[in-house]
């Protein structure tokens, strides 16, 4: 046996050598020896703007989450900024929805005027990011138009979200989100952005977005009219190599940013995929994550704000440079204090 294991050494009796928790005894020696850091910058916090607002409206399934009117919103975006958060992601809720979503490729549409509202706020302080899929903006609740009987039609969903790009860039988006998982979605939108002179807009491509039970507080944070699923086109959730393959087709079509979603049940696939890639990945701590957290804070089962930073700790962990969620703002207030 070793000395580490306790081991007589002549007339001396020693206990461990090799001690791990020497650099555990105290906060200071604990920071010096992280691994893996949470800073305001890597978070990425997700806004929704509904039409009509004059004041925010509460999510009941989202405690602590609104859908803000257009002045709140901007609010909340200077707030991001004064923060040091990475960036906003932006989801627009429209009064009316259509088959087609034709609401999204409104240049007055509340999407559109969202991004301008907060690109006039914050400049450039903040990484402005818009959402580009038709979900919210369906009357059917799909993410791409419908063929006659009722499937959703990949090609043709590229052409709308082609011009969705280019909308939302004249708005003055700094990065577009196409989150709708349509086959060949980034180099239609890379192509549209290009040669409409927006080259430097960039791409965060929702690369591994799997058909998840945990979405179901982000269908009421949108006013979601869905019936049914989205299997079709979102992934397996026994897939992971598919995981990895989706985001490597993403990044030959021009993807800048590849991002898992969810995050906490596909931990192991936003490891494989940072592995597999040498571009920024991401994750998104989505919204029954962010509510089962709050639930069971709220029955004073967990400590919540040592949940908070645990859990976006994880998703760092596992390999994301840059986390959206819900917490972003009280996350940055908590890693200041």
């Amino acid at each position: 046996m070793t000395p580490s294991s306790g081991e007589a050494r002549g007339d001396e009796v020693t206990g461990p050598v090799v001690r791990p928790r020497r650099l555990r005894t105290t906060p200071a020696l604990r920071r010096m020896v992280a691994e893996t850091s949470l800073e305001a910058r890597q978070l990425v916090l997700p806004l929704f703007v509904r039409e009509g607002l004059e004041e925010p409206r509460p999510i009941s399934s989202m405690p602590g989450v609104v859908q803000h009117s257009r002045s709140s919103l901007r609010a909340a975006v200077a707030e991001a900024a004064e923060l040091g958060l990475g960036g906003v992601m932006l989801f627009g809720i429209p009064e009316a929805k259509d088959a087609e979503g034709s609401g999204a490729l409104d240049p007055d549409g509340i999407l559109n005027v969202a991004i301008g509202d907060a690109v006039a706020e914050v400049g450039d302080a903040v990484t402005v990011m818009s959402d580009l899929c038709l979900d919210e903006f369906t009357d059917h609740g799909h993410c791409g138009v419908l063929t006659p009987d009722g499937r959703v039609d990949n090609d043709a969903t590229l052409a709308v979200y082609a011009e969705m790009a280019r909308v939302q860039a004249a708005a003055g988006v700094h990065m577009v989100g196409p989150s709708g998982m349509m086959d060949g979605q980034v180099a239609v939108i890379r192509a549209a952005l290009d040669t409409s002179g927006y080259q430097d807009v960039s791409i965060l491509a929702y690369s591994a977005k799997y058909a998840s039970a945990f979405y179901g507080p982000f269908r009421e944070a949108v006013d979601s009219s869905l019936q049914g699923d989205r299997r079709t086109y979102q992934q397996d959730s026994a897939n992971a190599v598919e995981g990895v393959r989706e985001a490597l087709l993403d990044i030959d079509q021009g993807a800048d940013i590849v991002m898992v979603k969810p995050a906490l049940a596909y931990l192991d696939v936003l490891r494989r995929v940072r592995d597999a890639v040498s571009v920024p990945v991401a994750a998104y701590n989505i919204s029954g994550e962010y509510s089962m957290v709050e639930a069971a804070a709220a029955r004073g089962w967990i400590d919540r704000e040592a949940a908070i930073l645990e859990t976006l700790g994880s998703i760092r962990r596992a390999g994301a440079d840059v986390i959206l969620t819900y917490w972003a703002a009280e996350a940055a207030r908590l890693l200041r204090g």
